[in-house]
């Protein structure tokens, strides 16, 4: 009998190992299990689609770009891409025809893949400008149930074979960052061993698969323990609280005979901020039942881990995510497209610090550069010689850094720095993240006794003050953290969303700007809320030149889909009549 053979890649040799029953991706909706000993398989199956629709069987370093929707078709469509020692180039469907095809230009992909649900969207896609069409592949639905099938791992090497994601693109066009195979093994490795997935944890999948957040933290990593991943997307709030909460109502209270209640308790959740808000916001509206479940779902007895990024966490959120919860800490973390995760809080609730993005995670090398001087900040040397925090540019190296910038040189060169001094082995080069930050000691942090944390949750922890070139404010020659301002005015009872950002000013600088959007709970019947009114309410909670100069209140802030908001734009948009003006 013929054996099909795959490259010995890490992932394949992890997800051989793993009990071939147990469950690998539910789609939540349907309730449609896949399990581990079907998956390579239908990995081989789609790998010899594609080269054969290529016509030869050699697509080492080839980009393959693909539309699928989240679910048990997409963990394949990856994983058959790194089968043939390609690059996997993620689409969002919910990108416009131009953006994509500005993707599919700059990676110049071979292929176009995509599901039946996307197939019209491929094809809107194959009628714009393309500098070279593409073959277009429609793949077929996997089922599931089907008999495992025996997978050899051969000798093969895994090449070029990676995956391509591209940044969001707010300040010039998107560039694509190439994460090789070892990055991305890396990347997985480094965040089980901080974060300690297992076979028995349950992840509830919210998140678009077109970020680093969605893809290595909520699919790559928990295909090496034998994780398994419910897909429940795109996020909708009451959907979410009646999956959590289902294994914890009686028959009687879930009548709905679709309902999840015979599936396991999710033990992983990972998503951003806004998610967290917005569960907050609905949980009061749930029937008593489902409010009392969902409580139990959250506790620490049976959501092992919580955790929030991809964007700063107003500590309003956090506190009232552990109230709910009866203690459920958020863990927060640090990390972008080029480095993945690179800085997260420890395990121990003692280590979930207000603030704070924790300590490098292990494999990542991490320093400070001091934004004035542009020298490292060296340990011990925090303040300067009057006493003030240093500030300084965080920048990385290790495993876990990308490659280069697609067909960038330029762009790759400026983004890193090479030390003056010999220092051996491969990753010596530092990675500039743009953001910048401040390290701090922490009474009764980095102690836990847990093996995991032991040997890198130690010393002082990192505080992220922002985008150095949109988060930090120098107004009148002191110089203001955005996210410092905004986790003050979300403690105010006033304010729903906030966004810190500065205004050009010919006197100043920079002065700072507050956009916001009022709480109607607690705003004033008539909708307003005057520039007079928060700073008497920012009195005493921030220094004088750091409260807002300027303010405006809107009904809505645009995001994107991982919550993020492109300042530079909103500043252009909200504050053009106010750049050089007097100041309030």
């Amino acid at each position: 009998m013929l054996v099909s053979t795959l490259p010995r890649l890490p992932v394949f040799e992890a997800i051989a190992r793993h009990d071939p029953g147990s469950t690998v991706v539910v789609h939540s909706g349907s309730g449609r299990r896949f399990r581990y000993g079907e998956l390579l398989g239908d990995v081989c199956k789609t790998r010899d689609r594609l080269c054969h629709a290529a016509g030869r069987s050699d697509l080492d370093g080839e980009r393959i770009a693909f539309l699928v929707e989240n679910s048990y078709d997409y963990v394949v469509t990856l994983l058959a891409i790194l089968a043939t020692r390609s690059i996997a180039v993620p689409l969002s469907p919910a990108f416009p025809a131009p953006e994509l095809q500005y993707i599919l230009n700059h990676s110049e992909a071979l292929m176009l893949l995509s599901s039946a649900k996307f197939a019209s969207k491929a094809e809107e896609l194959l009628k714009t400008e393309l500098d070279v069409q593409p073959i277009h592949l429609q793949l077929d639905k996997f089922q599931g149930g089907g008999t495992p099938e025996k997978v050899a791992l051969d000798k093969t090497k895994p090449g070029n074979a990676g995956m391509m994601l591209y940044t969001s693109g707010t300040t010039n066009r998107p560039k694509g960052v190439l994460l090789p195979q070892s990055v991305m093994t890396a990347q997985a490795r480094s965040l089980i061993h901080a974060w300690e997935y297992t076979p028995t944890d349950r992840l509830l999948h919210v998140l678009p698969l077109h970020h680093i957040h969605g893809t290595i933290n909520a699919v790559f990593t928990p295909l090496f323990t034998g994780s398994s991943i419910e897909f429940l997307f795109p996020f909708n709030a009451d959907a979410v609280w009646k999956r959590l909460a289902a294994p914890f109502l009686t028959p009687d209270q879930t009548p709905d005979p679709a309902s999840p209640r015979h599936r396991p308790p999710i033990t992983f959740f990972t998503v951003v901020p806004t998610v967290y808000s917005r569960l907050l916001a609905t949980h009061k509206h749930l029937d008593p039942d489902l409010q009392s479940a969902a409580r139990a779902a959250i506790s620490p007895a049976h959501l092992r881990l919580a955790i929030s990024g991809s964007a700063a966490l107003p500590t309003p959120i956090k506190r009232a995510w552990s109230d709910l919860s009866g203690g459920n800490v958020l863990l927060e973390r640090y990390g972008m497209t080029e480095v993945g995760m690179a800085l997260s809080c420890g395990l121990d609730a003692a280590d979930r610090v207000d603030g704070s993005v924790g300590w490098p995670l292990p494999g990542v090398e991490a320093r400070l550069v001091d934004v004035d001087t542009q020298l490292v900040i060296e340990r011990g040397r925090e303040r300067d010689a009057d006493g003030r925090e240093r500030v300084g540019e965080i920048q990385l190296r290790g495993p876990t850094i990308f490659s280069e910038y697609w067909r960038n040189p330029e762009a790759t060169a400026r983004e890193f720095v090479t030390p003056d001094d010999k220092e051996p082995g491969q990753h010596r080069r530092w990675f500039k993240t743009g953001d910048v930050a401040v390290r701090r000691p922490v009474e009764g942090a980095g102690r836990s006794a847990l093996p995991s944390q032991r040997d890198w949750a130690r010393g002082d922890m990192y505080f992220i003050l922002g985008r150095r070139s949109a988060d930090i404010i120098k107004s009148g020659g002191e110089k203001v953290s955005a996210l410092e301002v905004e986790r003050e005015m979300l403690a105010l009872p006033q304010v729903a969303e906030v966004a810190v950002l500065a205004v050009p000013s010919g006197r100043w600088g920079q002065k700072v700007g507050a956009v916001v959007i009022l709480d109607r709970e607690h705003a004033a019947p008539d909708g307003r809320w005057s520039p007079l009114e928060m700073r008497r309410a920012l009195k005493g909670r921030l220094a004088h030149y750091k409260i807002p100069q300027v303010l405006k209140v809107v009904s809505h802030i645009p995001r994107n889909a991982m919550g993020k908001i492109n300042k530079k734009q909103l500043v252009k948009d909200i504050f053009q009549d106010e750049f050089s003006g007097d100041e309030m």
